[in-house]
């Protein structure tokens, strides 16, 4: 892997990740709890129901939608199209305080947000060489942990530090979603001017029928194609596991009466965490292997879930907790991107990109489900964290089966 100076394609492309991040760290860590105080029973088992909705909805479209934006000049089309969107809901999560409309426009920006990934992920190929995936791939989950710590803070001061000035919380949580949502939307702009689409597909006079014949023959080539069968299956596995604590870690804490001031300050040091982290696992990726990095984040992240079922019961646990997941999310995330992009052709990024996406979010069902329906069986929110250590011990073995790839 090539280290060195960005290009303004690279560049933009990375800014991306500044900007979506914001979303991403807002859903996590502030708007759990704002949900909480709106809702009754348990907030995991409604949260994690809604992440599943959403998951549902992203991987049925994606490869669909997918294939149409590996046609020329589409992928940006659609990336504006899901940001504009997105945005717009986000804004709009500020106009109901009753618990159920809320979570309808929370599933609608998740999913918005979730699928602008999908062809942010494809202009990879086209805003950087093959030898560089790893390093600009970390470098966007790196920038976007430490750049979205930015409108963050500035909503958390709002929210928190808003009776200072005559702002209630409510009120402070309204101005959070506009911020966030402009910011998400602002960088936007550089990969939309900056990154040009230079791997496309053929244009034919059947869209939409050819869009659904290639998408099984993109299948059947994944299937074929022993190095990226089991990089799926495994990524499949793990990466649900990681969806999920980062989906659920807020809700979880919450229903464990842990104070969600401290909940919310320990995740925001996870950005700080993760920022230098996710470079440096890029870089480990390039000396060491991919593989062998993903490996190593992956048995991490059974020792995270362990710790997180039987051990975390007071703020300060959470506060371990949530630097352990700051040391290895963004690396075996960025990782595991950069890697599938080694392994697809190009012109055909977005198709393919879409089955990494329907992987993904089909795991992160399963995820969000296990814990949610283990969790209301059991009453105990631990025995459903647990659950998802099976899902990284498969994970790992089928990940052991990857042929290396230089």
């Amino acid at each position: 892997m090539a280290v060195g100076k960005l290009t303004k394609q690279e560049k933009s492309w990375i800014a991306y990740d500044v900007g979506n991040s914001a979303f991403v760290l807002l859903s996590t860590a502030l708007i759990p709890v704002y949900f909480s105080s709106i809702a009754t029973g348990s907030v995991v088992v409604a949260w994690g129901y809604a992440e599943t909705i959403a998951a549902l909805v992203i991987a049925s479209t994606m490869p669909v939608l997918g294939s149409l934006a590996d046609l020329r000049h589409m992928k940006k089309k659609f990336l504006v199209g899901t940001v504009g969107t997105g945005a717009l809901a986000c804004c709009a999560l500020g106009l109901t305080t009753d618990a159920f409309p809320f979570l309808v426009i929370y599933v609608v920006a998740s999913i918005m947000l979730n699928s602008s990934m999908v062809f942010y992920d494809a202009l990879l190929v086209d805003a950087t060489t093959d030898e560089r995936y790893d390093e600009i791939s970390s470098q966007g989950y790196a920038w976007g942990y430490i750049g979205s710590c930015i409108p963050f803070i500035a909503c958390l001061v709002i929210v928190l530090g808003g009776g200072a000035i005559g702002i209630d919380s409510a009120t402070g949580m309204k101005i959070a979603f506009v911020i966030t949502a402009l910011w998400w939307a602002a960088f936007t702009v550089p990969v939309f001017k900056n990154v040009h689409q230079t791997h496309f597909k053929a244009r034919s006079e059947h869209v939409i029928k050819d869009a659904f014949k290639g998408l099984l023959v993109t299948l059947k080539r994944i299937w074929r194609t022993k190095s990226l069968r089991y990089f799926m299956l495994a990524y499949f596995f793990y990466i649900d596991g990681v969806h999920t604590i980062i989906k659920l870690s807020t809700s979880y804490g919450t229903d464990l009466g842990l104070d969600s001031t401290q909940l919310v300050l320990a995740l925001l040091v996870t950005q700080f965490v993760a920022f230098p982290s996710a470079i440096a696992y890029g870089r480990l990726g390039a000396r060491v292997g991919t593989k062998r990095m993903l490996l190593v984040g992956v048995f991490a992240y059974m020792c995270i879930t362990l710790f997180g079922a039987f051990f975390l019961k007071s703020e300060v646990e959470f506060w371990i907790l949530a630097i352990m997941v700051g040391l290895f999310q963004g690396g075996i995330q960025a990782l595991s991107r950069s890697e599938f992009g080694k392994l697809v052709p190009k012109e055909h990024a977005n198709e393919y990109f879409g089955f990494f996406d329907i992987f993904g979010k089909y795991a992160a069902v399963m995820g969000t489900l296990l814990v949610s329906v283990i969790t209301q069986l059991t009453g105990e929110a631990n025995f459903g964290v647990f659950s998802l250590v099976i899902l990284f011990i498969v994970g790992f073995v089928l990940l052991r089966k990857v042929p290396e790839h230089s």
